[in-house]
């Protein structure tokens, strides 16, 4: 059974937060929204944007290259890309969507801990 990594301490991400983080040859996104912590692969499963200089809506990050939007809480795809029309259609055929890969995360006092289940 995986277990729980430190990741960050709380104090390092701020309310609407973005981190990026290296853990066992992983490099990850911290989010913090709504007071809750998330962490997903950094690299958007798009065309492996870097999902730390992206923007955070709430639960949603938006990927900086393209504007692909995924969920933190599940990894779920909102949108693709933003292509449209032929160009959506085609982009769709090359690189199907992929979800974002999610990884569970807990906090014990000021430790965001993450289990990366491998």
């Amino acid at each position: 059974m995986a277990e729980f990594i430190e990741a960050a301490a709380t104090t390092d991400l701020p309310e609407g937060g973005l981190k990026k983080i290296f853990i066992h040859n992983h490099t990850l996104l911290l989010a913090r929204s709504g007071g809750r912590y998330y962490c997903t692969d950094n690299n958007c499963p798009h065309l492996g944007g870097d999902l730390s200089n992206g923007t955070l809506q709430g639960s949603i990050i938006i990927c900086p290259m393209h504007h692909s939007q995924f969920d933190l809480r599940t990894g779920e795809v909102i949108r693709w890309t933003d292509l449209n029309g032929i160009k959506l259609i085609y982009a769709k055929k090359q690189r199907p969507p992929r979800p974002l890969k999610v990884y569970p995360v807990k906090t014990e006092g000021p430790k965001i801990l993450v289990n990366l289940g491998q």
